[in-house]
């Protein structure tokens, strides 16, 4: 279920820096969360680090996306991946 900010966005700058994956940015408005970069923090932490800090609680889950925790911790090894590096 990747995760999504609605309009009562403040834009308070708390959630962007704390997201592991990078799937938030600044919208034309307001904070927007990439549905495919958002794994709910899945891999990273127990809960969304977004939704934890938010100061408004304008980050529910994206009926748009829903996906199951297996979903998210493939999309979260598939993210992973690329800064993965094998020791020999």
């Amino acid at each position: 279920m990747a995760l999504m900010i609605t309009d009562d966005c403040i834009n308070c700058d708390v959630c962007e820096p704390e997201c592991p994956n990078e799937a938030i940015s600044m919208g034309p408005d307001y904070y927007q969360i990439d549905p495919g970069k958002c794994t709910e923090c899945v891999g990273h932490f127990d809960e969304p680090q977004c939704v934890q800090l938010c100061p408004v609680a304008c980050i529910p889950v994206n009926p748009a996306h829903v996906e199951g925790r297996e979903t998210l911790m493939a999309k979260y090894l598939r993210l992973t991946a690329d800064t993965t590096v094998a020791t020999v």
